[in-house]
């Protein structure tokens, strides 16, 4: 008699998916995808470096955003999605910075002046350094960021502003009646108040300085009062949101929209121009 069901029942990969192995592809733009376990088909209309991120446009024209890496299939194959591969050209010399003055190639950095500008977090001092780093190198003006407001007085007595050592104060949500506001009166009226000048824009945060649409967005969302407010943006807009990390990453997301002044808002704008000048006109 023959054995129908064969002698050894464990040959072969008895393992194997049915429809393969998953295998690292790129996510290039236009391939269409499904997402096995939303069980949501179509076409990657956007891949976020960034933020790890990939969008698929389904044939409704509704959009939604999945992680990069496994758990899709590319012609009824598993893959592990990956971020493509950049193909950059050698870029031309720039005639401007970032600020929009005149860039001076071949500019050595000056030595460092006495007088200081103070931001008052790490993501104020990364966005000034990407649009008006060369010009403050060629001026010879260090950014330092304060991880508050609120020990202001503190630093100012430890720095000793005078007049070769002026300070410009970059401060957010610089509302009346809100407390920044406050602190920057009792600054203005105290001992140091003539050789410090302390500008702010109206915004909640720093992030809110770059034009909405640079991110695709009409607006910034409304987060309430309740609610940490970049966790909250992170929320609203569908990124990851958990930890310091995502934030983190959300902040490179944005910076990352930014590649000169155009791409700011114009109430911080001359707020920083405003203190590049005060530091730099000599007493």
């Amino acid at each position: 008699m023959t054995d129908r069901y064969g002698s050894d029942v464990l040959a072969g990969d008895w393992k194997k998916p049915k429809n393969g192995r998953a295998v690292e592809a790129p996510a290039e733009i236009g391939a269409v995808v499904e997402e096995v376990i939303a069980d949501w088909c179509g076409e990657i209309v956007a891949v976020d470096r960034d933020l790890h991120t990939l969008t698929l446009e389904d044939r409704r024209g509704k959009r939604r955003t999945f992680p990069l890496g496994p758990g899709f299939l590319l012609e009824g194959r598993p893959v592990i999605l990956t971020a493509p591969v950049r193909r950059t050209a050698k870029p031309a010399r720039p005639t401007r910075t970032a600020s929009g003055s005149v860039a001076v190639h071949g500019a050595r950095a000056r030595v460092a002046r006495a007088s200081r500008i103070f931001v008052e977090g790490r993501h104020d001092a990364e966005l000034v350094e990407k649009v008006w780093g060369d010009d403050l190198r060629i001026e010879g003006v260090v950014v330092e960021y304060l991880g508050g407001v609120d020990d202001l007085a503190d630093h100012l007595v430890s720095f000793r502003p005078g007049p070769q050592r002026r300070v410009g104060v970059l401060v957010d949500h610089l509302v009346r009646g809100s407390k920044e506001s406050r602190i920057a009166d009792a600054i203005a009226r105290g001992p140091n108040g003539r050789h410090v000048r302390i500008v702010g824009h109206p915004f909640v945060d720093v992030w809110q300085a770059v034009k909405p649409e640079r991110l695709g967005l009409r607006a910034w969302p409304t987060i309430p009062r309740d609610i940490e407010w970049k966790k909250g943006v992170c929320q609203h807009l569908g990124w990851p949101h958990r930890d310091q990390a995502d934030i983190a990453r959300a902040w490179q997301h944005i910076l990352s929209r930014v590649s000169s002044f155009a791409d700011l808002e114009p109430e911080l704008l001359g707020r920083v121009e405003e203190l590049i000048d005060f530091v730099t006109v000599d007493a």
